[in-house]
């Protein structure tokens, strides 16, 4: 069909937009599920709950949209760098970004074992995703 857009012609910045918002908004919404149950495990009541619940959403929400954001830009950079759409750059952005998320550890094993299993779980997600 003439006139539909592909990824190729959308710029990566819009990728990243796209992914941080959709996907910080999943992580703000899990927050929001996780956060009572997580507040009535600590006792925590009243306002004090009301913050930690809010709280608990914020964090979800930008940890998520930080590595949706780190992902999708890696990964079209590579796909354009490259000239290929194949399942390398998904092994290679989810690397970074699984780096990105293990960053906050101070463990070195947490770093790699983050990156790692976040760069292959990203390389079968692509390679299993019909087009």
């Amino acid at each position: 069909m003439e006139g539909e857009i592909g990824r190729d012609d959308v710029p990566c910045s819009s990728l990243s937009v796209d992914s941080i918002l959709r996907v910080g908004t999943a992580g703000a919404i899990w927050g929001l599920c996780i956060g009572p149950y997580d507040a009535n495990k600590l006792g925590v009541t009243g306002i004090a709950r009301a913050s930690f619940v809010t709280k608990s959403a914020g964090k979800f929400g930008v940890q998520c949209g930080l590595f949706a954001g780190v992902f999708s830009v890696t990964c079209c950079g590579i796909r354009r760098y490259r000239m290929q759409n194949d399942w390398l750059n998904a092994l290679i952005a989810g690397a970074v970004a699984g780096a990105a998320v293990g960053a906050g550890t101070q463990s070195w094993k947490q770093f790699a074992g983050m990156a790692g299993l976040i760069s292959a779980f990203c390389a079968v997600a692509d390679s299993s995703r019909t087009n």
